[in-house]
């Protein structure tokens, strides 16, 4: 009989847990850094000396299946670089796939470090694909860092095209 009980008591238990998984979160949270990555120092400076950029500008764009925009956002960094974007998973009774979204570089205001690079890919986007948290009231991608860099660094391109 003792058993029993523990037995009902645990599937109680799990009940509520899945009960709890089964509402998906209803937003997408999307967060990163943005920062300037300096050639002019040494090795450290270049590795460890990136400075964060406040207000540069940031995007996220989502695509239906057949590859139209559906959903386009953009934030600006805090004082720290950081951005943080929440996302409706709902856009006009249509479930956004996160996996159809980007993230990218938009602009910085800092008047040398203002060429977007594609360390982390910021210039191309990036595509959600992985959560960083995953929680019953919250799914969270973070980025990056993203970079923009000096036209000193910047390496010109060696296609011919």
């Amino acid at each position: 009989m003792v058993l029993e009980i523990i037995v009902a008591s645990l599937m109680v238990g799990c009940l509520s847990v899945s009960e709890a998984w089964k509402d998906e979160p209803k937003k997408i949270h999307v967060s990163g850094k943005v920062l300037c990555q300096d050639c002019t120092g040494d090795w450290n400076d270049w590795v460890q000396g990136s400075k964060p950029i406040k207000d540069s500008k940031v995007s996220v764009t989502c695509f239906d299946d057949r590859g139209r925009v559906v959903y386009y956002e953009s934030d600006k960094t805090d004082e720290r670089g950081e951005f943080d974007m929440i996302v409706q998973k709902s856009i006009n009774g249509k479930e956004l796939k996160p996996n159809q979204c980007s993230v990218r570089l938009v602009s910085s205001p800092d008047n040398v470090c203002n060429l977007l690079t594609d360390f982390a890919g910021g210039r191309s986007g990036v595509k959600l694909s992985r959560p960083s948290h995953v929680l019953p009231d919250l799914v969270k991608y973070t980025l990056g860092p993203f970079f923009f860099t000096t036209p000193m660094c910047d390496e010109p391109d060696t296609t011919g095209y």
